[in-house]
């Protein structure tokens, strides 16, 4: 007993009390265009980006192929382009991740109210890795533990699409999981809607354009919720999930102010 007593008192608290105001340590998140032009001819950011997630005049980042590399804003010479703490970034539409220049500000998801009324209180997800490099689904695995503990929220994920009433998608949908992700659909109750985690999810990722996926089901079901990362952090996917239900959060104990996610 003594030694429990002792090891808890050194951990301190572990989960965190309030989801939104938390700041990830050495998280690389959100990142911010600065308005100056760029120099005339510079294209030093576009050369470097694996993934096309940029385009030029104006400048435009697309959250949704990003995989948060920094190379862009390593090799911008005019320092353009900076990653920062932020974790909010999930948004209601594709074109919602794509930052501009001109138009400063992060992503933002509005309640579905139609998905509020049904499942405000008691959400069950399936995950479906199609062809994912299980980066995300270590993310979602985090989902449960006693740092962020979705569950205290109604929502948890289950074994079987029988159960479910979201599909989470991850990875950048692979031929080979066609079928499988076919057959989780297919298995879910109606009403039902689709979340996609991750660049790969979102875009196909560094394998957009292969030809071994097949992303016709993307096509078919639009996704609800697109949570950008490679791999999301956690607090990008709950906040998200939460903002989608419009689950106001409890105000956080008095000490709180500094809580800092794991």
């Amino acid at each position: 007993m003594l030694k429990a007593i002792r090891v808890r008192a050194s951990q301190g608290r572990q989960y965190v009390p309030d989801l939104r105001a938390a700041v990830p340590s050495g998280f690389r998140g959100l990142p911010v265009l600065q308005g100056d032009p760029c120099p005339e001819g510079c294209r030093a950011c576009l050369d470097v980006c694996p993934t096309t997630a940029i385009t030029l005049a104006p400048l435009r980042l697309d959250l949704g192929r990003c995989i948060f590399c920094e190379e862009c804003a390593l090799a911008c010479p005019e320092g353009r382009i900076e990653f920062t703490p932020e974790h909010r970034m999930a948004c209601d539409s594709p074109t919602g991740l794509v930052l501009e220049e001109r138009r400063p500000g992060r992503p933002a998801v509005a309640v579905a109210r139609a998905l509020a009324d049904l499942f405000g209180r008691s959400l069950k997800l399936r995950s479906v890795s199609s062809g994912g490099c299980n980066g995300c689904e270590l993310e979602l695995n985090a989902l449960g533990n006693v740092n962020f503990d979705l569950g205290r929220y109604g929502i948890e994920f289950v074994a079987s699409p029988r159960h479910a009433d979201g599909l989470v998608v991850t990875g950048p949908l692979t031929a080979n999981m066609r079928g499988a992700l076919e057959l989780a659909w297919e298995g879910m109750p109606a009403p039902k809607f689709v979340i996609a985690v991750g660049a790969c999810a979102i875009s196909g990722g560094p394998y957009a354009g292969s030809t071994v996926l097949a992303r016709e089901f993307l096509g078919r079901e639009v996704p609800v919720l697109y949570v950008p990362g490679c791999p999301p952090h956690p607090l990008t996917i709950i906040t998200g999930l939460l903002d989608l239900l419009g689950v106001d959060l409890p105000a956080p104990p008095a000490d709180s102010a500094s809580a800092t996610a794991r």
